[in-house]
């Protein structure tokens, strides 16, 4: 035997968003597309950047074209070391148009940098650079008149600054011209070549980013599903057995 249930208990049952209407799927994807926007934002300003490689100063590590990643979170959890790749605000120094520059780590705070025979010195010690090639010259070469590749010295690196040289001595304006930089200026630490993938993990990072970006998607599309779906009839159909 079963009972029906009268026509206004089903319809009460169901609540007052029974009769909601389903959003329109462009106001879903436009919402989508805005998740992925502010997803990508950011991204980019507080996690990661992608930066372009416009001149030749840090060859041959970095060739002219390269784009690269900088992890902007690096120093907040650890200190600048010496050897690191950072990407930094032009100096007050720096006559170059661009808004960053990218060069290497070479002096850490409180440190006493020289140049002799075309070799760093620190704290009156010679320093290997093995991200150099071999036989690589540090300073102007004979009869070259530019002093922006003479390190003059030594140089005391005040507290809070760091000295940084271009992997190409020859031509980079760098620490030599504009003097140390202080940590303030320091966007962040690169981590890999991007493109061309050839050079580097980039592929790697490249796949990363998109699955992030994949995932707020997804995220997104889920959430306005969730709104859409019809809500759950409690009691199933309105019979009872």
């Amino acid at each position: 035997m079963s009972v029906e249930a009268p026509d206004g208990a089903a319809s009460a049952s169901l609540g007052p968003r029974a009769g909601r209407r389903r959003v329109p799927w462009a106001v879903e994807w436009l919402v989508v597309a805005v998740v992925a926007v502010v997803v990508a934002i950011l991204v980019r300003t507080f996690v990661a950047e992608m930066f372009y490689i416009p001149s030749g100063s840090m060859e041959p590590t970095l060739q002219v074209g390269d784009r690269i990643i900088v992890d902007k979170l690096s120093y907040d959890f650890q200190s600048v070391h010496r050897g690191d790749i950072v990407v930094f605000r032009r100096p007050p120094l720096e006559p170059q148009h661009f808004t960053d520059l990218v060069k290497r780590v070479i002096g850490l705070p409180g440190e006493t940098i020289s140049s002799r025979n075309g070799s760093v010195y620190i704290d009156g010690k010679k320093l290997a650079e093995p991200w150099l090639p071999p036989g690589t010259y540090t300073g102007p070469l004979p009869g070259d008149p530019h002093p922006q590749f003479n390190l003059p010295g030594p140089v005391v690196i005040p507290k809070g600054y760091y000295y940084v040289m271009g992997d190409n001595r020859q031509d980079s304006e760098d620490s030599r011209y504009f003097g140390p930089i202080p940590r303030s200026l320091i966007v962040g630490k690169m981590v890999a070549i991007v493109w061309p993938i050839s050079h580097d993990t980039g592929i790697f990072v490249a796949l990363g980013i998109i699955i992030v970006v994949l995932v707020a998607l997804t995220v997104a599309v889920g959430a306005l599903r969730r709104r859409r779906a019809p809500p759950r009839v409690p009691g199933g159909t309105g019979r009872s057995p």
